[in-house]
């Protein structure tokens, strides 16, 4: 795989469909795409990709404190739709430095990247933890730093909570709603993840395990340790081999 040109960052407005040259930057529409979502989108070399940031905790349907970091739900899924939408996206990179959050906001992220037919690359900095887990491993091709950790733990709620078997049959559900997820679009196994979500051997107040990068691949969470510009060379080759595949689907049909 050739190495890309570097290419400065473009806001999606003023982005021609197939682009084959670099777009001037609008600072201003720039700026405010970063403040308001974490979104940027880039064009380089003839691809354009859409980078998503999931950082901080994931907020749900209750709006946490203003001193809290948030990505928030109503944010990401307009943006996913856009980018699966929009003809001049060739392929989407994820970057997570998270400590998760809503699990059903969580898991609506991960289930919408899992299904998008544009090539995704996750890439996990710092941490991506409890419901980041599922939106890491919801791309095509999935990566981490090796500084970065993944904490796997079970399902947990705040507030009050009624001390009824009913509740506590509602917590397995959901649990297993996030394992089977997480089971169906990694190499782990349901078996081994639920032994590292119960481990109490590892974390002092709480139970649950947290990897290392190269742990994270070796228990088959994580496709490989690596870094932005690997995950960037993936996701050129994702595309490419997307786009043939388009050409050779054409040829076919005339």
């Amino acid at each position: 795989m050739s190495n890309k040109k570097i290419c400065e960052t473009v806001p999606s407005s003023d982005i021609p469909d197939q682009p084959e040259f670099d777009v001037p930057v609008n600072q201003e529409d720039l700026h405010t795409c970063i403040v308001q979502s974490g979104c940027t989108i880039t064009s380089c070399g003839g691809y354009t990709v859409q980078c998503l940031t999931i950082i901080g905790q994931i907020e749900g349907h209750f709006i946490l404190p203003p001193t809290n970091k948030t990505t928030k739900y109503e944010h990401m899924i307009p943006l996913l739709v856009s980018a699966e939408q929009d003809p001049s996206i060739n392929g989407l990179m994820i970057i997570l430095n998270t400590v998760g959050g809503d699990v059903e906001a969580g898991l609506a992220i991960a289930e919408l990247v899992a299904g998008m037919t544009k090539p995704v690359v996750s890439l996990v900095l710092g941490g991506g933890h409890s419901i980041g887990v599922p939106i890491a491993v919801a791309a095509e091709k999935s990566f981490i730093a090796r500084s970065a950790t993944m904490t796997i733990h079970p399902v947990r709620m705040n507030g009050m909570m009624l001390g009824v078997p009913q509740a506590f049959e509602y917590f397995q559900r959901m649990q297993k709603r996030i394992t089977d997820f997480v089971t169906e679009n990694s190499r782990i196994s349901s078996e081994r993840y639920n032994e590292l979500a119960m481990n109490t051997d590892e974390l002092v107040m709480d139970i649950g395990t947290i990897l290392d990068g190269e742990d994270a691949v070796k228990e088959g969470l994580i496709d490989s340790v690596g870094t932005l510009a690997e995950a960037f060379s993936a996701l050129y080759g994702l595309i490419e081999k997307n786009q043939n595949h388009k050409r050779k689907t054409r040829k076919k049909s005339k």
